[in-house]
């Protein structure tokens, strides 16, 4: 009990001058916190001191794990730990008003009747991808398991053991399906499928053919696949579906080493009865899983209840809806992943140059790769320029990190990637590392 009463009072430590920087409820928070933990110990050091010390460290912990901009000198372009694509400027700008005032999200201006909150970025869909209807869900994954779910409830779908692939976070195709009350029947080996494979495995039972496509892996050597347009053709003459997981499909604009034999979303949608793909990737919007096919089937799709768990709020409506008029418009400078993905490597060695010349440590321009990443071509790599610096390179990646420059290892240095620093960044970026007293 007199160990106890030796403790601070909590308002004294609110009140101290040592914290006065942050701001009341953090202190609060902390101070409560750090001296109950102090005491549940039956920890002698309760001074006050001591006390404020610990406070201050915990804040500082709390701070730093906050949602902050980095610099994204990985060279992975579509870094998933980073928050995949980037949104311009222009776009977000254009979206302010509707995001910080009430809007016509699900209001009829006409009739004044309640509205369909989709009618925001349907027709532009159509426009862009000139398909029959259109669906906004959260994510891919969402996507997936609401089109299963819906058509194909109790019923039985067919895919290929080569595509039942694991996505981010430990989360696997097949389970997914199994979620969705979903019955599924593999053909086919890990290597090689066979439209055969397909054929001699649908009976009464199948409802739909699934192809999914391997955006996150890539399958060389003795291998094969079966073509939507083939399995289409096969489902057609069946009486069955078609439906494709893109997963990172792209819309247009992409440069012709990437887009080579990589699925487009236009065409792709010619061969089968509904597909879907994520806003975030190669899109380069924000998180959604985009659904595109038959109206009969949308509509049933709008039906399920489930929508209501996974829909889209007006934030990313209105995002979405300023990408797609950048892509009709075909104002691609808008859309940050493209200008990455299809940026010059001699603006690259230029942006690399310009900070070279600029910061107080001693750096080698050098050749190197860049990825695409987010799941998306993993089998292909970008030409890009890298800052190396010399040195023990985990230390000064955690140096580095330490001002919210997020770079990488390569041949046993650090190095900066300049194809997904951005123009925007290079006058932070020079100013952050002239801050470090050294290397």
């Amino acid at each position: 009990m007199d160990k106890i009463k030796k403790f601070p009072q909590i308002g004294a430590l609110i009140e101290d001058e040592f914290l006065k920087e942050y701001p009341f409820y953090l202190k609060a928070y902390f101070c409560k916190n750090i001296v109950a933990n102090f005491k549940a110990m039956g920890n002698n050091n309760c001074e006050k001191s001591i006390l404020l010390e610990k406070i201050k460290l915990e804040i500082q912990n709390y701070l730093r794990k906050d949602l902050q901009s980095v610099i994204n000198a990985t060279g992975v372009i579509i870094h998933t730990n980073l928050g995949r694509s980037v949104i311009d400027e222009s776009i977000f700008n254009q979206c302010k008003d509707q995001i910080c005032n009430y809007t016509n999200l699900e209001f009829d201006l006409e009739n004044g009747k309640r509205g369909n909150r989709y009618a925001l970025v349907l027709e532009k869909l159509k426009m862009l991808f000139e398909c029959e209807d259109a669906l906004v869900v959260n994510n891919n994954a969402a996507a997936v398991f609401l089109i299963l779910n819906t058509l194909c409830f109790n019923k039985e779908i067919i895919s290929s053991r080569g595509e039942l692939v694991e996505i981010g976070g430990s989360f696997r195709v097949p389970e997914v399906i199994k979620a969705a009350g979903v019955k599924l029947k593999e053909v086919g080996t890990s290597n090689k499928t066979h439209l055969k494979d397909y054929e001699e495995a649908i009976d009464e039972n199948t409802k739909l053919l699934l192809k999914t496509h391997k955006s996150n892996f890539a399958l060389i050597g003795f291998q094969s696949d079966v073509s939507i347009i083939e399995l289409n053709k096969l489902a057609k003459e069946k009486g069955i579906l078609t439906y494709y997981d893109l997963g990172s499909g792209w819309c247009e604009n992409l440069n012709k080493e990437l887009a080579k034999n990589e699925p487009m979303i236009k065409k792709v949608l010619k061969n089968c009865d509904i597909l879907s793909f994520s806003g975030d990737k190669l899109f380069g919007s924000v998180q959604a899983g985009i659904i595109l096919g038959k109206k009969d089937l949308i509509e049933k799709i709008k039906k399920n209840q489930l929508l209501r768990m996974l829909r889209v709020d007006k934030i990313t409506l209105a995002l979405i809806n300023q990408t797609l008029k950048a892509y009709l418009e075909k104002d691609y400078s808008k859309i940050t992943t493209l200008r990455l993905l299809n940026d010059d490597i001699k603006h690259i060695e230029q942006k690399a140059l310009w900070v070279q010349q600029r910061i107080k440590f001693k750096s080698d321009i050098k050749k190197s790769k860049s990825l695409v990443g987010g799941g998306s071509m993993p089998d292909k790599t970008l030409e890009s320029r890298v800052l190396s610096f010399e040195g023990k390179a985990l230390i000064l990646q955690k140096k580095f990190r330490e001002k919210n420059i997020i770079g990488r290892v390569e041949n046993n240095n650090f190095v900066l990637d300049f194809r997904t620093i951005r123009q925007s960044d290079l006058d932070i970026l020079i100013k952050l590392i002239n801050s470090m007293e050294n290397l």
